[in-house]
């Protein structure tokens, strides 16, 4: 049905109109030719997602906008002001942009709207306003292009800082392990140097064998040695060293530390004591000597490579190697690799808390750019806390969502600031400290990448931003 068979609008109503109160007679009349007004009752006039056909102007009425969250409709505007639009309006971009509707319509009373097909909406803005429609649109693709670059800057700037720590944490555990097989190399020289001294001597085959016996249960006590106070260790030090210097062994206080820390004591000397002849005790206690030590070496060693391994464990997890982009994923298991990937920003003043509910489902979900939201969120969290307090992250079901919370004692967000954090360059930090991004990424990704919603409730002392995640993948779409 062609404009001419609906009813047309008066040039001069639509000139009170302040989208077109500066438009000359002929202008106004075209539009008036080309648009048409139309009558909705209560209820949708538009849907978000939709094919965008039509630019509205409000003539009568109250209406609504609204964006999708999830399953949500969240009512984003309300007004019943004359002249107020939506729809079509990045028609004039042409192809170069999706041309849906970015939000939903919907007449709160009965309306009266000036409807004007998308296609004219483009062409007056075309051959009208060329200048504006250029400004227009190097301003949209401008903005588009710099959330993109100063996005990747974020995400490069994040990753330096990663690696920067991971390398850091990486080079603790790997230099104890060389230092410890350095050690290791000398004291099974000197055990082999006092093994040849007591064969030298002719030690009895069954003195040997018992020695033998006394070296696996020092081995063995190691293992299991008690924690000790250094009270404690300093008294039994002092008791095995008198002991070892009144048996003729010389340098017996550093003998004693090394067998004290293994659970070692004057009982065990006097056993060792009792296997071999005095002039050979001196040889077979540092016989046992460099065993136990060999052993806490080896231990040492293989504490740091098991850190090593979790280490770059915890990274391929947070990086997703190796792993389908969309999945079904355990959310545990990204919040403990993020974890450990900022572990050396967390520092010794922070306090984690975990309270993880561990019978949560398994989430659909893009695992990688979640641990992007989980670092986002941390970072901001200790940055509020000038490194200093506790950070609570929780985990719970909430009907068809699985929540996770993180929680910090922090300074808190202004009352006046929290419905433009998650904005796109908006910082509370100071100048050159951050971009303004880390929160408007995590939106995206939470958001319009997962069907998901974030959230955030503060107060001083207290600030906890909550993620929501959908059980179920949306229709039609499969997680490996």
């Amino acid at each position: 049905m062609s404009a001419q068979d609906h009813e047309r609008l008066d040039p001069e109503e639509l000139r009170t109109l302040f989208l077109f109160e500066s438009l000359d007679a002929a202008k106004l009349d075209w539009l008036c030719r080309q648009g048409r007004v139309e009558h909705f009752p209560a209820g949708p006039i538009a849907t978000e997602g939709e094919p965008a056909t039509c630019f509205y102007v409000l003539l009568d009425g109250t209406v609504s906008m609204s964006r999708r969250v999830q399953r949500d409709e969240v009512e984003i505007a309300r007004t019943s002001q004359r002249g107020v639009y939506a729809g079509a309006m990045q028609a004039y971009l042409g192809d170069q942009v999706p041309q849906i509707y970015a939000t939903s319509l919907r007449a709160v009373t009965d309306c009266r709207m000036f409807v004007l097909p998308a296609d004219d909406f483009a062409k007056i803005m075309r051959e009208w306003f060329p200048m504006a429609m250029h400004l227009l649109e190097g301003l949209f693709f401008g903005m588009r292009n710099t959330n993109l670059v100063v996005g990747q800057r974020e995400r490069l700037v994040a990753l330096g800082s990663l690696a920067a720590g991971l390398t850091h944490e990486l080079n603790n555990p790997a230099a104890a392990a060389v230092r410890a097989t350095s050690a290791l190399r000398e004291r099974v020289a000197g055990m082999r140097h006092k093994l040849a001294l007591l064969a030298g001597e002719h030690i009895a085959p069954a003195q040997l064998r018992q020695l033998t016996e006394l070296q696996e249960a020092a081995v063995e006590r190691a293992a299991k040695a008690p924690a000790l106070s250094p009270m404690e260790a300093s008294d039994r030090e002092d008791d095995l060293a008198d002991w070892l210097d009144a048996h003729g062994i010389a340098g017996g206080y550093d003998l004693a530390s090394v067998f004290v820390a293994a659970g070692l004591d004057t009982t065990w000397a006097a056993e060792v004591a009792e296997a071999v002849v005095p002039e050979q005790l001196e040889g077979a206690m540092r016989w046992l000597g460099y065993t136990v030590e060999t052993e806490n070496l080896m231990r040492e060693i293989e504490d740091s490579t098991g850190r090593i391994s979790t280490l770059v464990g915890a990274a391929k997890q947070y990086s997703q190697m190796d792993r389908a982009p969309y999945q079904l994923i355990d959310t545990h298991e990204g919040l403990e690799s993020t974890l450990v990937m900022l572990t050396h920003k967390i520092g010794d003043r922070v306090r984690v808390v975990r309270d993880f509910d561990r019978s949560l489902p398994r989430v659909p979900a893009f695992a990688g750019e979640l641990n992007q939201v989980w670092t986002n969120l941390i970072d901001n969290a200790l940055d509020a806390m000038d490194g200093e307090g506790v950070i609570t992250i929780r985990t719970a079901r909430d009907g068809d969502n699985v929540v996770v919370e993180i929680a910090d004692t922090g300074q808190g967000v202004p009352d006046e600031l929290k419905e433009r954090i998650f904005e796109p360059f908006f910082t509370t930090k100071p100048v050159g400290e951050g971009t303004g991004l880390g929160l408007d990424i995590s939106w995206r990704i939470v958001v319009q990448r997962h069907r998901g919603d974030i959230r955030v409730a503060s107060r001083p002392g207290e600030t906890r931003f909550q993620v929501r995640l959908p059980i179920t993948a949306p229709e039609g779409v499969a997680a490996d």
